[in-house]
């Protein structure tokens, strides 16, 4: 409702009574207060409160849109200046049975402003991924890997993923079939500006594509690890600089952690898998992992050997227990032995213990 059409008269009339408390603020030489009213752009909510007392009195709520400087600037007063100013109103104003309740400043709100770019803090190439973008792409933990592929192996790629998710690898696979609106253009490249890892799954037509090479320029210039898998063509560009891996389907889960662990994220992650493990199978299957770890904390070390003795299903599989060495590996007590420079050893009860 614009001013004219209100049925109160205090709103018709209050840029004239702003008018002359700008005037006196200016004689005053209240320089702040009067900045505030010459600056705002004016809302006023009618009749904010009602009081049936002497015919009926109506509080309207005046609402002060401030430019965002001025806003800043008087912020840390702004509760006093609020009520100084619905004083002042309220004296100069001559309406009967009409007031100004309450005083509100708000900051103006400007679109299209890149606040982050100017605070000159951005990362120069780095694009923000909100916590709960990441979130909705990666799930709550694990560490991130884009797997960058032709849709012509998009089955494949699928499955890849699903077996990376054993080892605590939270994996995004974008498939070429779908249109490159920009809802999905976008996601892609929030997926890419918060992954921690890149593997391009070099089939032989890898490089027609229109997004793999992109995606892999994107992992160059932001300093991720990339991993190429040669899937019937080799590594070409900037691709060849990173490491390489001839294996097949199959394999890949495996070789590809065997690198990425050497990252504590990626190593924190697996952890936290062994700890998760369901099954003597899976057991045996994170255990292919342990040769290839080459640094541990003690926090670490302590974290995996209680997950191989609260878990029965890790403290079961041989991969961890030691006791088919010739066919899964010395174990887990010969690794945590050989990272941190301590002993440890099984025990009678089939847990491990590391001497003082």
């Amino acid at each position: 409702m614009s001013d004219s059409e209100s049925k109160f008269e205090l709103p018709r009339s209050l840029e004239r009574y702003l008018a002359a408390l700008s005037r006196l603020y200016a004689q005053k030489a209240l320089r702040q207060k009067q900045e505030i009213l010459v600056n705002s752009q004016v809302r006023i909510h009618e009749e904010w409160t009602y009081d049936n007392w002497d015919g009926g009195t109506c509080g309207h709520a005046l609402y002060l849109v401030l430019p965002e400087a001025i806003y800043l600037r008087v912020v840390e007063q702004k509760y006093k200046l609020q009520n100084e100013i619905k004083t002042d109103i309220n004296n100069i104003h001559d309406v009967r049975n009409e007031f100004i309740a309450e005083v509100f400043f708000e900051m103006e709100v400007l679109e299209n402003q890149d606040w982050r770019k100017e605070s000159g803090l951005l990362r120069s190439g780095e694009r923000l991924v909100l916590p709960d973008t990441q979130k909705r792409i990666w799930g709550d933990e694990g560490f991130r890997v884009f797997l960058g592929h032709k849709n012509e192996v998009k089955k494949e790629t699928a499955e890849l993923k699903e077996h990376l998710k054993v080892f605590g690898v939270s994996g995004f696979v974008a498939h070429e079939d779908i249109l490159p609106t920009k809802e999905w253009q976008n996601e892609i490249e929030n997926a890419l500006f918060s992954m921690e890892a890149l593997v391009a799954l070099m089939t032989e037509d890898f490089h027609e594509s229109d997004w793999t090479d992109q995606e892999v320029g994107c992992a160059f210039g932001r300093g991720v690890p990339i991993i190429a898998i040669k899937l019937g063509r080799d590594p070409y560009g900037f691709i060849g600089k990173f490491q390489a891996l001839s294996c097949n389907w199959d394999a890949a889960d495996v070789e590809i952690v065997k690198i990425l662990v050497k990252h504590d994220r990626m190593l924190n992650a697996y952890i936290k898998a062994v700890q998760n493990c369901r099954s003597f199978d899976q057991g045996n299957k994170l255990s292919e992992i342990l040769p290839s770890i080459d640094k541990l904390s003690d926090e670490q070390a302590s974290s995996l050997m209680s997950a191989f003795n609260e878990n029965g299903q890790v403290r079961d599989s041989y991969g961890f227990n030691g006791q088919k060495p010739r066919f899964y590996g010395v174990g887990l007590a010969s690794h945590l032995s050989r990272l941190t420079g301590r002993t440890y050893r099984f025990l009678g009860s089939g847990k491990i213990e590391v001497k003082p």
